[in-house]
């Protein structure tokens, strides 16, 4: 595998509540240098529009200007892809990053990738994924899990996805939502190996010297 293609990864934005988490993990890995292929459901797009004033545009090219804007990142780092580009990187084995992480992920897209639904780009990407044996990270944002819920993400688990829901810590005294965010973004920056300092470690800065 090339170093190029060591440093790219598939974000997807779906449904579920949590577009903050999305947004700061975006910012986030851009920062890292890495080359980011987002995809947006059309159920996003009303998600950031209700929890972050943020209106996408519809189309990939203008959404893509969109995000380069207000996240002042370089446009050759951020690939936004239709949900039906079948023709994109990430929906094929042979070129497809091998970490893809979906940021916040719903329960019905939790119940498609288990079942290799596959009938938008974000679930080919997880199928791919999957069946390259590479590093899938769904972050669901549910409350309660229904057992049919829980069973998906059993399923999910057995075949190697790393199940995060969006359940932030309070052990390092948030004082903003943004706070908030950070604990999830800063573990999932964890889980992909990816260097971060949103929020310390623990134990770190707890000891006495």
């Amino acid at each position: 595998m090339t170093n190029q293609r060591q440093n790219t990864i598939t974000l997807a934005f779906t449904g579920a509540s949590g577009a903050p988490y999305g947004l700061r993990l975006l910012q986030s890995l851009l920062a890292a240098n890495y080359k980011v292929y987002l995809l947006i459901s059309s159920a996003a797009r009303v998600v950031l529009a209700t929890e972050h004033d943020l209106k996408l545009p519809s189309g990939p090219d203008a959404a893509k200007k969109a995000l380069v804007k207000l996240l002042a990142c370089d446009p050759e780092k951020l690939e936004v892809c239709g949900k039906d580009d079948w023709f994109s990187p990430v929906a094929s084995g042979s070129a497809a990053p091998n970490k893809m992480v979906i940021c916040p992920c719903s329960v019905g897209s939790v119940a498609s990738i288990a079942h290799g639904i596959s009938d938008n780009l974000i679930e080919r990407a997880a199928d791919v994924v999957l069946k390259e044996r590479g590093q899938l990270m769904l972050v669901v944002r549910e409350t309660p899990f229904s057992t049919l819920h829980l069973e998906n993400m059993h399923k999910l688990s057995q075949m190697g996805a790393t199940i995060m829901p969006a359940s932030p810590g309070f052990y390092h005294n948030p004082e903003s939502i943004d706070d908030l965010v950070d604990f999830m973004v800063a573990r999932i920056l964890d889980h992909l190996g990816i260097e971060q300092e949103l929020v310390p470690r623990w134990g770190y800065d707890q000891r006495d010297s």
